[in-house]
């Protein structure tokens, strides 16, 4: 029987997490294993909340997503790994629809989003998740992936300070069959609303470009975080 263990790296998320996993006990299945949140040392109440309701926090050493998923990885005893960003909700059917696609033969796939925004530009940009293009793809579209896949992958890269899910899915990409369930997360406009729209894919486009350019993670972090709120 596949199980899902599921994996939320979290910093100073405490307006978010207890909305998520209060979701996630809401549609859960006899196919979730567990809940993992996977803290990097938050200064607000991130992990008390997240204890509070019963979930299991980690503290990881080191910080960087891609350092918290990981470790994630290795703690989790589920088969089927879904890691979820935490201003993010997965549809309610996600856990059904992710053991699915594996008994369909996927290897890993994500979700299409939309926005907790009926602003019509950000409608238009979660429209193009359904499209099956690299440059649409991204993290807040949840991503599950079979463990042993994972692994063979090497996970994420340790060293990624920003685009790590999308270095791993395209390194993926090139040897394993990939699901785009055409079913909708909700994910928080928080960074628009905070920065813009304009000022937002701005950043995006400019990370992007410097991605493919071959510019470290250092430069890319720098102009991202200088942009962006």
């Amino acid at each position: 029987m596949n199980q899902i263990s599921v994996i939320i790296p979290t910093y100073n998320e405490e307006g978010n997490i207890k909305k998520l996993i209060t979701h996630l006990n809401k549609i859960t299945t006899s196919n979730v294993l567990e809940i993992l949140v996977i803290d990097c040392g938050s200064s607000d109440k991130t992990v008390e909340i997240v204890e509070s309701l019963g979930v299991k926090a980690i503290v990881s050493d080191c910080k960087g997503r891609a350092v918290q998923m990981n470790l994630g990885a290795k703690i989790a005893k589920g088969d089927i790994l879904h890691f979820i960003h935490a201003d993010t909700l997965p549809p309610v059917s996600c856990f059904d629809d992710v053991i699915e696609a594996i008994g369909e033969g996927y290897e890993m796939g994500c979700f299409t989003y939309k926005f907790d925004s009926n602003f019509l530009l950000l409608k238009i940009n979660s429209y193009f998740t359904r499209w099956d293009k690299m440059w649409s793809r991204g993290g807040d579209q949840t991503l599950f992936i079979k463990r042993a896949t994972f692994e063979k992958l090497n996970g994420y890269r340790d060293d990624y300070l920003i685009m790590e899910e999308y270095e791993l899915i395209e390194r993926a990409r090139e040897k394993y069959n990939f699901k785009i369930i055409k079913k909708d997360a909700i994910v928080s406009a928080r960074k628009y609303k905070k920065n813009g729209y304009l000022r937002v894919q701005i950043a995006n486009l400019l990370a992007f470009r410097m991605y493919r350019r071959g510019n470290s993670q250092e430069q890319i972090a720098n102009i991202y975080r200088r942009l962006l709120k």
